[in-house]
């Protein structure tokens, strides 16, 4: 049963979840540029069908919306956006930084003394994590946690902020990760377990994709034009493809955008000047990246440091196979889910001819696995185990009976 189908009165006694997270849907965001947050707004919206949720992001201004009887969304404005562009090292994003980390700290004190609030989920560990410690220690509300790669990769090695990240986790009721050997990894620096669970967004995609059974195929790769995404070791591969594997290749599509454009599209136009069927495209929103997904025959990922990506859940969503890099998870997912083909190691070499046993292979082949593998990486099942968790663990929500219900 869902919330739609409970009386006024009821709604009251549900638990009630803030949502704190760095990156949500914007008008200040050009298309594509929300990352995770595309993904944040699905799953809110998702427990809200099961609970009360509040969901704290930050915007370029204040507001108070409500989605729904269940779901209200707490903006609060920050001087820059997206904050994953907001650097500590360097020097002139400080004041940006401290301003921000106010303004979330200020934001999330008045929505716990405005509303009854059972637990605090931390979207990522930092600095949503701190802002849940901090007002979780004063109020006695318990608070979890969900890392990103750029969460441990990245700020566990800055002085200090690697501390307080430990810390962070240390008193983090539960501790997710968004991959699987990032689990491990969160699991090593606080001593304590970590749970995974997948990032994934809702796509409107349809049934109707047919992949291909023969050559020519389609390429496409989606994502950030940035050096750990790997969009130039793509480039650099595909100089290296034949004559007769491009043949065998109907278009390759490459979208996105960021600090690499420059030599993208120096890279693009020297293809273009060989005759190879390619094209540049921006940033998509979820639309236009499942009409990419749903044209493709296979996404292209060829990501230097990468956990799981969303595009790898939404490639399966769409029933298109993958060609990787054997980056973070990519070797033990496409093992176990069997949606693709690995390179043997992240060079444009490699990576080459990963793409050639692919262009030797049917995309039509993964079809099954992939229909497997979609009902694993949805937003939905994401919801209902994170809410199962919660249930199991017994003190953080009061109202289980209440949940109870619904699972009834």
């Amino acid at each position: 049963m869902e919330i739609g189908d409970l009386s006024v009165q009821w709604r009251a006694f549900l638990p009630h979840i803030v949502l704190v997270t760095t990156s949500f849907p914007d008008e200040a965001f050009l298309p594509g540029q929300e990352a995770a947050g595309t993904f944040v707004a699905d799953f809110a919206e998702e427990l809200a069908k099961h609970i009360r949720v509040a969901l704290l992001a930050p915007s370029s201004h204040n507001a108070l919306e409500h989605y729904n009887n269940n779901l209200t969304i707490h903006r609060f404005a920050v001087p820059s956006l997206p904050l994953s562009l907001l650097k500590a090292s360097n020097p002139s994003h400080w004041w940006a930084i401290f301003k921000t980390l106010r303004a979330g700290k200020a934001a999330l004190e008045k929505t716990v003394a405005t509303i009854q609030v059972d637990h605090i989920f931390a979207l990522w560990v930092l600095p949503s994590g701190y802002w849940a410690r901090r007002i979780c220690q004063k109020r006695g509300i318990p608070y979890s946690t969900w890392a990103l790669g750029s969460d441990i990769w990245n700020l566990r090695r800055i002085p200090l902020i690697g501390n307080v990240l430990k810390t962070v986790l240390l008193d983090s009721r539960i501790r997710f990760a968004d991959g699987l050997k990032l689990a491990e990894d969160v699991a090593a620096i606080s001593r304590l377990d970590c749970r995974f669970l997948p990032s994934a967004r809702k796509l409107p995609v349809t049934d109707a994709k047919r992949l291909s059974v023969s050559p020519p195929y389609r390429l496409a790769f989606l994502g950030r034009w940035h050096r750990n995404k790997g969009v130039d070791l793509l480039l650099d591969s595909l100089f290296l493809l034949t004559d007769e594997d491009w043949r065998s290749i109907e278009s390759v599509r490459i979208c996105g955008g960021g600090p690499l454009l420059k030599s993208i599209k120096s890279a693009y136009a020297i293809l273009k000047e060989n005759g190879r069927p390619i094209s540049l495209g921006g940033y998509l929103n979820r639309e236009e990246a499942a009409e990419l997904l749903t044209w493709a025959d296979y996404l292209l990922l060829p990501s230097r440091i990468e956990s799981i990506p969303v595009v790898f859940s939404d490639a399966v969503q769409a029933r298109c196979p993958i060609i990787s890099t054997p980056v973070g998870d990519m070797p033990r997912l496409l093992r176990d889910y069997q949606v693709g083909l690995l390179a043997d190691a992240i060079t444009p070499n490699a990576f080459a001819k990963a793409i050639r046993r692919a262009l030797g292979q049917a995309p039509a082949s993964f079809s099954s696995n992939l229909k497997i593998a979609a009902t694993k990486f949805d937003v939905k099942t994401i919801a209902s185990n994170f809410l199962e968790l919660k249930v199991k663990e017994g003190e953080d929500f009061n109202h289980r009976n209440t949940l109870k219900y619904f699972e009834d």
